[in-house]
């Protein structure tokens, strides 16, 4: 089975640690510690990269140190220099249009507004990998979209997404090692309290 790339987007620093437009670190940082990876700064790839392995399958997670809106660099970079291909990434990513928690997996698609999701698309030369995208809410949020994503959610949607860190963290891993159409099957639009069952199984593998 080809080496797959997880990519996990978000901004660097403890400034911007909890704030919704981090749930992508958030999420493979989990998958990283499931799987007893180590998280190494590599400045050539322009973000931290682990080697995990599960299911049988070798994957590089990867946090890009670009910032956000450059996000693809750092994916991109990466995936060539493996000899990854844009089918074999899967990139994970907070969602404002969805309910805080909900998660949502396609095989491919536009950015939908998001920048960072762009970025990829633009340095991939392609819209087709796999997305997993988390829900971080914004429906009672009245202000700017920025200010949103980059500040601290009410405490219901913080819970919320700690609920579906670990419901996110078995999707990514099933679409990387059993393909996107069954995590799609499994996961998809589900709240974190419904996928219960799916996680457990998950964590037998």
């Amino acid at each position: 089975m080809p080496m797959k790339l997880i990519a996990g987007l978000g901004n660097p620093g403890p400034e911007y640690a909890e704030t919704p437009h981090n749930v992508g670190f958030r999420v493979v940082d989990l998958v990283a510690e499931r799987s007893s990876a180590s998280w190494k700064a590599e400045s050539k790839f322009m973000g931290g990269v682990a080697r995990a392995r599960f299911g049988g399958v070798e994957a590089l997670l990867v946090k890009p140190t670009t910032y956000m809106n450059l996000s693809g660099e750092s994916v991109g970079r990466t995936a060539r220099y493996f000899g990854v291909k844009p089918e074999d990434v899967v990139v994970v990513s907070d969602d404002a249009d969805l309910p805080a928690g909900r998660i949502r997996i396609r095989m491919r698609g536009g950015s939908g507004g998001h920048r960072g999701l762009q970025s990829v698309i633009d340095c991939l030369g392609t819209d087709g990998f796999v997305r997993v995208r988390v829900g971080i809410g914004r429906s009672a949020f009245g202000g700017p979209l920025v200010d949103y994503v980059l500040g601290r959610p009410s405490p219901e949607d913080e819970e919320a997404l700690r609920r579906a860190m670990p419901v996110a963290a078995d999707a990514v891993v099933c679409a990387a090692s059993r393909g996107a159409t069954e995590a799609m099957n499994r996961f998809n639009g589900a709240p974190a309290e419904e996928s219960d069952a799916p996680r457990q199984e998950q964590q037998r593998d």
